[in-house]
């Protein structure tokens, strides 16, 4: 029979040990550091290094979900791999990574786009697709090498990393956290995009906060709490898409979200936006400290646009990752640049 609910059975991350400091980001361009710091809330971000892209960040994560979780990878027969910046226009990311984990060959694989919602896009639909009995384990991945322009205010911002989410049935044994209900909230809003030939994407400037982000996470928030009939001060934890520390903010604010809450997941000061991987990357800093029986709420937001939001039940404790031993590595602009040209040559 097909299980009433899904659960996360497993989850991984993998985020680049390189960063850049918004300091040197603003200094190369004659801004005031404290200024832009204190505008974005954001202090440095990590960075893909040679050789790294989003197949090889969302590889080494899935990796980790698959290997903390104990399942052997022939039993999972579904990847969605949700990103801005797949390697190849045409070539999809899903299946060299159902190859490169060497899951059953009779498996569902697609690449999303949905901007920074695509890895929760994925997650909706490994969480049908398990519900439904068609499979009984699957992987949901966002992983990004975000892009952004020289000079624009995306570049204090845009990072790299990717978050794993292994989903399985609730009953499960190694069940750790169940998919209680989700709902998306869509519209047509051109905030950002980029054409298809553009090595850089574009934004509406500050229309990207209203009625874009704001609009989206209010009523995606507020339309899960009214689905489930939960109040906001049953959450344990909260998590918000992240494409600064200013944006989220302003929703816990409006919401009366206690810093208690958001603590947790908000990872977005030292790591900077991770785009697709964003707010799944929050998700799994919660997983590894929550507590059974603890409510985790997770709202993500993709230009375009739209809003993904899932209520969890913990079913146990959560357990830490294996740590990363990888000494963390502070790089120039002039390299960092450097990296980034190598990227779209």
């Amino acid at each position: 029979m097909p299980s009433t609910h899904s659960a996360i059975v497993g989850f991984g991350m993998e985020i680049p040990p390189q960063r850049i400091t918004v300091e040197e980001i603003a200094k190369h361009w004659g801004r005031d550091p404290q200024e832009i710091i204190g505008g974005l809330g954001v202090k440095e971000k990590a960075i893909a290094g040679e050789g790294e892209d989003s197949f090889t960040l969302a590889f080494q994560a899935a990796k980790q979900a698959i290997d903390t979780a104990g399942i052997p990878s022939a039993q999972i027969s579904a990847i969605f791999a949700g990103s801005e910046s797949h390697p190849y226009a045409v070539k999809p990311t899903s299946s060299m990574l159902a190859a490169a984990l060497q899951l059953h060959p009779f498996s569902f694989c697609a690449d999303l786009e949905f901007a920074c919602k695509a890895g929760t896009a994925g997650l909706q639909i490994i969480d049908a697709f398990v519900r439904s009995g068609q499979i009984t384990y699957g992987l949901a991945i966002g992983t990004d090498r975000a892009q952004a322009k020289p000079g624009d205010a995306l570049e204090y911002t845009a990072a790299a990393g990717a978050a794993a989410l292994l989903v399985g049935p609730a009953d499960d044994p190694k069940a750790i956290a169940r998919i209680d209900s989700t709902l998306s909230f869509t519209t047509d809003t051109p905030d950002f995009w980029r054409e298809a030939h553009s090595p850089y994407p574009a934004h509406a400037g500050r229309f990207t906060g209203e009625p874009g982000y704001f609009l989206h996470v209010r009523e995606a928030l507020r339309g899960i709490l009214d689905v489930t009939k939960t109040k906001l001060t049953e959450i344990d934890h909260v998590i918000l898409h992240m494409p600064n520390a200013k944006f989220p903010a302003k929703i816990a604010k409006e919401f009366k979200i206690t810093k208690e809450q958001m603590q947790t997941g908000f990872i977005v000061p030292v790591i900077g936006n991770t785009y697709s991987a964003c707010s799944p990357l929050g998700l799994v800093h919660v997983l590894q400290q929550a507590k059974k029986n603890q409510k985790i709420l997770l709202v993500s937001y993709g230009s375009g646009a739209g809003s993904d939001a899932f209520l969890f039940t913990m079913l146990k404790d959560g357990a830490l990752l294996p740590k990363d031993e990888r000494p963390i590595t502070y790089v120039s602009y002039d390299e960092y640049r450097k990296n980034q040209e190598v990227a779209h040559a």
